[in-house]
């Protein structure tokens, strides 16, 4: 549906290619521009006849990568990158497709940040825009081809340029028409217009941009039209960097037309919302328009003509900008995501109780106690309901979060456990409750048997009015009145699902798809396993993942090893950087003869590793936080080595690791270093 636009944006190639490049940008006329392919991969190849450069299966196979690497750059103020792109193959169809990876490096990291990624394949040139956030921070752009299947795989690139302003933002006199596509429609459709082109089908004696014959501006005509109820749309680049303020544009429309002139915007799960209609009122001349704008996550703008009665007739569109001051100096609806968001570490946030009694106490268990710590780090604290000065039949807790301005989609994401005895339905409710209507709604609830493990929660919802979420909990009778817990509960503009699968960065692996970048010497049985749910082994490891509760984690199982015997997960090598690095990750060690789980750095040139973190015999029931602050200005490896314990039952597992430039915020607990007894194995701290 959108090759019209594809061929569009290809005719507009020609408008500017004797403009210099900014940098950042590079047309391969002749040359690199001062990108570099990387030499442990495969060298980019520019074409002899310049235009573009490519890697293709005539010289690589599946799954090698050729990697080109920018100059230092820098972004002070807001930029737009726009790559020019396209992926062939032998057959759509394919189960392993080449892959195009855009990637920024910021100095200081020891890791890449992927910016965009895809595996789209197409007979023509396509057109990726990704919006930069101005930083301080130089950085560099990496440009990653990874064929994949098929005897004709290639991947090329026509073009990158970086240039300041927003990737919404267009005058149509750019190459490539700034991303913009037209929606194809076999009988209307958006032209480009102006330009003093030969046979062209312009309507204007100049545009709004350069007022003359030479400019160029966007068109939609009635003349092709066969049947009413006709649609045109011009979709622009989807956003990818939350934005608000205010989205101008000039347009022009044919007086006493039948036509209707709409602005919406479209969010990645296909929803459309009207933010601008067109006043027929105005003259024929360039107009104005003001609308504001806010695209809290992905989101796309489309201009839609719609051909509604006989009397036909064009509209006209030129020069769209952006300006993050609202329109007419209004202030426009903040949302400040950490104001919802509580992992009730320090008190209960912004949240609070019916005024009639403490329905959720604040809670933590005490070190290696048998009961689930929290889910934030282990020994944290929590919310929990129907305790024993709670638990009578009938009582009903509940738990307000802030206000949220209406008219904005909300994704809910919260982790529960529920302990008790037989299915709890409802024990544990969502509501949201509209403050002028003082109407509750129940949008979720508990239907499961009690598992006893952090289970992840997410809920899409959008309401009219301010509103508030509510967290309910119900002690119905004696048998269905078990331990409701609640933790990390975070509110963040957007569909739940509307976020696009990319491939985690090296610096993160929660290993739900695949193991990532790490790697192991040998695989068999004694080696690390990936799983999900209880280990084969009873009264060792976890019984869910940390990540969602029913994912997967990395683990050992004791009884394919033998005492002493080791297995050891190493992560992709990592650069080295002047500074300290903060390594995150959960582990969980709970069985009557657990070993050790130590962490090492791996220095390139160096035979020894160095022991950075450890953790010997049994700590807890619970998945608990590992923090590892290390420095290292060499090429690096973290490896995560378990070794198996006295007995079986000695299963030692690691889920959610993530690396992050800077030191630790937080110091961590170093007491908890070896296993621990009390007499009472449930006792909760209030």
């Amino acid at each position: 549906m959108l090759l019209w636009g594809v061929l569009l944006a290809v005719q507009a190639l020609q408008f500017a290619r004797a403009v210099e490049l900014p940098a950042g940008s590079c047309a391969f006329e002749d040359s690199t521009c001062g990108f570099d392919s990387i030499f442990t991969f495969l060298p980019w190849i520019l074409n002899e006849e310049g235009h573009y450069i490519y890697v293709d299966s005539t010289f690589a196979k599946q799954g090698e990568k050729a990697v080109l690497l920018s100059p230092d750059l820098q972004a002070e103020e807001w930029s737009c990158l726009r790559l020019v792109y396209q992926i062939t193959t032998s057959s759509p169809f394919l189960s392993i497709p080449s892959r195009l990876n855009l990637f920024i490096r910021f100095e200081g990291e020891n890791f890449d940040r992927l910016l965009w990624s895809t595996k789209e394949s197409s007979d023509s040139w396509l057109i990726a825009s990704l919006d930069l956030r101005n930083s301080t921070k130089k950085f560099k752009i990496l440009i990653e081809g990874i064929l994949g299947e098929g005897t004709t795989a290639s991947i090329a690139v026509f073009e990158i340029k970086m240039m300041t302003g927003y990737c919404i933002e267009c005058d149509f006199e750019e190459n490539h028409l700034c991303g913009f596509l037209n929606r194809w429609n076999p009988n209307v459709n958006w032209f480009v217009g102006g330009g003093n082109i030969r046979n062209s089908h312009s309507i204007l004696p100049h545009d709004h941009t350069l007022k003359s014959e030479l400019g160029h501006y966007m068109y939609v005509d009635s003349v092709y039209v066969k049947h009413f109820q006709e649609v045109a749309q011009l979709i622009s680049p989807r956003t990818t960097t939350p934005m608000s303020g205010c989205l101008s544009f000039y347009y022009q429309l044919q007086q006493g037309n039948d036509n209707v002139f709409t602005l919406y915007t479209r969010d990645a799960s296909g929803l459309y919302e009207e933010i601008w209609k067109v006043d027929s009122s105005l003259s024929e001349a360039w107009n104005l328009a003001e609308v504001d704008f806010s695209a809290p996550y992905p989101t796309e703008v489309i201009f839609e003509v719609a051909f509604n009665g006989p009397k036909g007739g064009y509209i006209a569109l030129d020069d769209i900008s952006f300006s993050p001051v609202h329109c007419q100096n209004q202030t426009g609806v903040s949302f400040d995501a950490s104001e919802a968001s509580c992992d009730f570490e320090e008190n209960l946030c912004n949240f609070y109780q019916d005024k009639d009694g403490p329905g959720w106490s604040r809670v933590k268990v005490k070190p290696n106690m048998y009961r689930t710590g929290d889910h934030t780090t282990g020994f944290g604290y929590y919310l929990l309901a129907n305790t024993k000065f709670t638990s009578q039949p009938g009582y009903i807790g509940r738990l307000y979060g802030p206000s949220l301005p209406g008219n904005f989609q909300y994704c809910l994401h919260f982790y529960y456990a529920i302990y008790g005895f037989f299915k709890m339905s409802d024990t544990l409710a969502v509501y949201i409750f509209e403050e002028n209507h003082v109407v509750q709604e129940k949008i979720w609830s508990v239907l499961e048997s009690p598992r006893g493990v952090w289970l992840q929660a997410e809920i899409t919802f959008k309401k009219p009015m301010p509103s508030k979420v509510v967290f309910m909990s119900w002690c119905k009778s004696f048998w269905d009145c078990g331990l409701v817990a609640l933790d990390d509960i975070t509110v963040h503009l957007g569909n739940c699902q509307s976020t696009e699968t990319l491939p985690p960065p090296p610096g993160e692996c929660t290993f739900e798809q695949d193991e990532c970048t790490f790697t192991q010497q040998r695989r068999n049985r004694s080696s690390w396993h990936r799983r999900r749910g209880e280990t084969p082994t009873s009264y060792t490891g976890p019984k869910g993942d940390h990540t969602t509760g029913v994912g997967y984690y990395m683990y050992i199982e004791a009884s394919n090893m033998v005492y002493g015997q080791k297995a050891q997960l190493v992560s992709t090598s990592l650069r080295g950087v002047i500074g300290k690095h903060c390594l995150t990750f959960f582990y969980h060690m709970y069985g009557a003869g657990t070993g050790l789980l130590n962490v090492y750095l791996k220095m390139e040139g160096y035979r020894e590793e160095s022991l950075l973190w450890r953790r010997r015999g049994e700590q807890s029931i619970t998945w608990l936080r590992g923090l590892v602050e290390y420095s290292c200005e060499r090429q690096h490896q973290i490896v995560f080595e378990a070794i198996r314990g006295a007995s079986i039952r000695s299963d030692i597992a690691i889920d959610d690791i993530k690396f992050r430039a800077g030191p630790c915020t937080e110091i961590e607990d170093m007491t908890q270093q070896s296993s621990g007894f009390s007499e009472d194995l449930n006792e909760i701290e209030y």
